[in-house]
């Protein structure tokens, strides 16, 4: 039965799943040559060139963009005080100075800062002044406890 299938349905599937390469696409070891190509060895030498420089541009992009991320992370700590990773920032260090910050990004943290600063400022404004909160806490309770008898008078519910 297995035989009847594969009889029928043999070629078919090497034919999708590109299977059988009888042609004599590949040299032998599977590595491509420039007959293989249909190429002269100058073509093909070029070839090969314009292929590990395209390799070389795609891994220095990669190696940016996990740069780049790895910053963002190392920005995202230092923000929210969480405990900085050595992995990042070797990986910070490794790509040195040319590392951009994405522009939402950059605008988020110029507006951090600023709420930031405007809570630092009130915060600060607190802090210099003599402000005794015991008695503010004890007017404020003599007051509340005023209003409650008063209300108790005037109400006959209460």
């Amino acid at each position: 039965m297995s035989f009847l299938l594969q009889q029928m349905l043999g070629d078919k599937l090497k034919n999708m799943t590109g299977g059988g390469n009888t042609d004599g696409e590949e040299s032998e070891g599977g590595k491509e040559s420039a007959a293989s190509k249909g190429m002269s060895r100058e073509e093909f030498e070029e070839y090969q060139k314009q292929l590990i420089e395209e390799k070389i541009a795609r891994d220095k992009e990669f190696a940016t963009k996990k740069a780049e991320r790895a910053n963002l992370r190392v920005l995202m700590r230092d923000k929210y005080r969480i405990p900085q990773s050595a992995q990042d920032e070797a990986t910070v260090q490794m790509a040195g100075d040319d590392l951009d910050i994405p522009e939402e990004l950059a605008k988020m943290v110029d507006e951090d800062e600023e709420q930031e600063e405007l809570n630092d400022s009130f915060l600060g404004k607190l802090q210099n002044m003599d402000v005794d909160f015991d008695s503010i806490k004890a007017k404020a309770q003599s007051t509340m406890t005023e209003v409650k008898q008063v209300a108790e008078e005037k109400c006959v519910m209460m």
